[in-house]
């Protein structure tokens, strides 16, 4: 099988640690959310945009300006709900991993 210039096979089961870290991130703020019992203005897009995060891990390869786009949308929606912080630290900490590749 061929290979696109820049790209290096892998070997079957590998998952880079970094998608692993967002997949986890991202499963935690959901839960945190769908537990969360107030209500806030923005909260269906920060629900939107977190599945957008779990749907781009579950690929193993998420784009790296999406990822960033998606986090600025969730922190700019729940950024005001302190009990999500931390959760939402994670998030932005798993995605600050790709940092070096957002071109």
């Amino acid at each position: 099988m061929g290979r696109s210039m820049g790209h290096r096979a892998v070997p079957d089961g590998y998952e880079d640690p970094r998608v692993t870290e967002l997949r986890a991130a991202v499963s935690r703020l959901r839960r945190e959310l769908a537990a969360h019992p107030g209500e806030f203005p923005d909260r269906a897009i920060a629900e939107d945009e977190l599945a957008a995060l779990a749907a781009m891990a579950a690929t193993g390869a998420p784009e790296p300006r999406r990822l960033r786009r998606s986090l600025l949308l969730v922190a700019g929606s729940i950024g005001s709900v302190s009990a999500l912080g931390p959760a939402l630290a994670e998030v932005r900490e798993a995605v600050e991993a790709f940092r070096g590749t957002w071109g």
